[in-house]
């Protein structure tokens, strides 16, 4: 069942990602509930175990160790009560099973600080009251699922009349679409409508469905300096009566890395070739071809390897009794400034990469000190950071940061020589002494908090909050700094990302000056993907 709920997810990730209510790049709800459950598969995927109580506590550990974001926070908290109810069956029935979905809704709601109603909890809690309904009427498992499905859609449907930014939005909550895949991933099993041929995990689900490219894969070198198949080339092929084997051995005779899988009607193909035309040319004489991908990896390799090696972050050595501070960034020059204010561990992860609740409990678990500050610096990571606070044996407080200006503000409030109880104390507060502005671009069309915005556009967020749209950086800008009460701030840090030269950001900064003459204006590479600009006004 674990399998199937994989399997079907997988299938609908990007539908699930679509949903996601605001228009920025983030952390999607899909990929963070996928990665969730893979971990979370991965734990009894070569089990011979048979114990139901065994499988499902394996299961429920994978999902924790594996959680990623709020959404597969909250997905590890239903595993986690589901399995709590299981322990110690060796099999289960209907009635077993009915009261194991009530520990897991009633589990998911203790592990939110403040549950709102018309998200993912919503959607386990009917589902979980129709299992008992269910469960009275029935011993048939597939009459169960049915029922619990059934009304976990309802539930969903339900979802923007009691949250209004999803009204608002015009969809459903993406982590309560997430967990009805799953539901259905299992009934369709039960029923016998979702065969599970081969690995139920990475390369082999992820070809059931059009999904994003698969990752470029490791070339070795030759001696030349150039790549035997220069070119990655991934596309999805649609047909009738295709044949995947004779497809695969086409395709893997025209070069390395092959990787040709799906079914008779949809086949997902990567590939490195010399020439990319032979396989798109032999994919077109069979059917339609979609989502093409052509990269030329001996540019990208060349790029990288002329490229200038970056700066050696300072060292920071924390001595047992000290407190140490772990963080989440992402971008060098970011990662660089948290450790240069003192930061120990700085965990790479922020928006739509959000770090796993292994990742960060072993930064935890590596400090030579239990005395630990946690800043998550993302709102989506923050359940993944106390999850890990919790699975420690350790001292450690998480000073609930969302922004990595927020971050930066707390990490100056740290004394050394204070307790980990009042530097998280001082640093929580120090939390409000600064705005957070965010400059990017909108990944889907929507009108939201008064602002229409189309795909594409430029946005401009203040403390989290949509706040306007333009055509582009500038003009964002200039409507971004007064949400920000720019002219009445001492300090703007200007954070420029990955994809703005220095001399654009040179000229952002000069033109806040000239908006407002009366502000100090600092500039520092963030290096942070998909957002142009963060800024922090203090």
């Amino acid at each position: 069942m674990a399998r199937a709920g994989l399997v079907w997810l997988e299938q609908n990730r990007d539908h699930v990602n679509a949903l996601n209510v605001f228009p920025v790049p983030d952390g999607d709800t899909g990929t963070n509930m996928l990665l969730t459950m893979r971990s979370a598969y991965a734990r009894v995927e070569s089990s011979e175990e048979n114990h139901v109580g065994r499988v499902a506590a394996q299961i429920a550990q994978g999902a924790l160790m594996g959680a990623r974001g709020n959404s597969g926070v909250i997905l590890s908290q239903i595993w986690r009560g589901l399995a709590a109810e299981l322990a110690g069956k060796e099999t289960f029935t209907t009635i077993d099973l009915a009261a194991a979905f009530q520990s897991a809704a009633d589990t998911a709601y203790k592990g939110v600080m403040r549950p709102v109603e018309g998200t993912i909890l919503t959607v386990i809690r009917e589902g979980a009251a129709e299992a008992a309904d269910a469960a009275r009427k029935s011993e048939d498992l597939r009459f169960m699922l049915e029922r619990i499905l059934e009304r976990c859609q309802q539930a969903l449907e339900r979802t923007p009349d009691q949250l209004p930014i999803l009204r608002q939005a015009g969809v459903v909550d993406s982590g309560g679409q997430g967990l009805v895949y799953i539901m259905e991933g299992m009934m369709r099993y039960a029923q016998g409508k979702l065969e599970l041929n081969g690995p139920a995990t990475a390369t082999a689900v992820a070809a059931a469905a059009p999904a994003a490219p698969l990752p470029a894969q490791a070339h070795a070198m030759p001696e030349g300096g150039s790549l035997e198949f220069p070119y990655d080339v991934q596309f999805i092929l649609s047909g009738r009566n295709l044949n995947v084997l004779e497809v695969r051995a086409r395709i893997d005779a025209m070069g390395d890395s092959t990787v040709v899988v799906g079914d008779e009607s949809t086949i997902k193909v990567h590939v490195h070739v010399s020439d990319p035309g032979r396989p798109l040319s032999y994919g077109i004489s069979l059917g339609h071809i979609s989502d093409v991908v052509v990269e030329n990896m001996q540019a990208q390799m060349e790029e990288i390897v002329h490229a200038a090696p970056p700066p050696v972050p300072p060292v920071i050595t924390v001595e047992p009794d000290q407190v140490g501070v772990v963080v989440v960034a992402s971008g060098a020059g970011l990662a660089g400034v948290f450790r240069s204010l003192g930061a120990a561990v700085v965990v790479n992860g922020g928006q739509t990469n959000n770090p796993s609740t292994e990742e960060i409990y072993q930064a935890l678990d590596e400090l030579p000190t239990d005395k630990i500050i946690l800043l998550p610096n993302n709102k989506n990571i923050i359940l993944a950071a106390e999850a890990a606070r919790d699975l420690s044996v350790k001292q450690v407080a998480v000073v609930p940061s969302r922004s990595a200006p927020q971050g930066i503000a707390a990490l100056m409030a740290l004394d050394p020589d204070k307790d980990v109880a009042a530097n998280a104390a001082a640093m929580t507060r120090a939390l409000g002494l600064v705005h957070t502005g965010e400059i990017t671009r909108a990944t889907r069309t929507v009108q939201l908090n008064g602002v229409e915005v189309e795909q594409g556009a430029i946005i401009g967020l203040a403390d989290g909050r949509l706040c306007c749209s333009g055509p582009d950086e500038r003009a964002v800008l200039d409507m971004l700094l007064p949400h920000l009460d720019a002219a009445a701030c001492g300090i703007i840090t200007l954070y420029y990302g990955a994809d703005v030269t220095m001399t654009q950001a040179a000229e952002a900064a000069d033109h806040i000056r000239d908006r407002c003459p009366h502000v100090e204006v600092e500039v520092i590479e963030g290096g942070q993907p998909h957002y142009f600009y963060i800024l922090g006004a203090e």
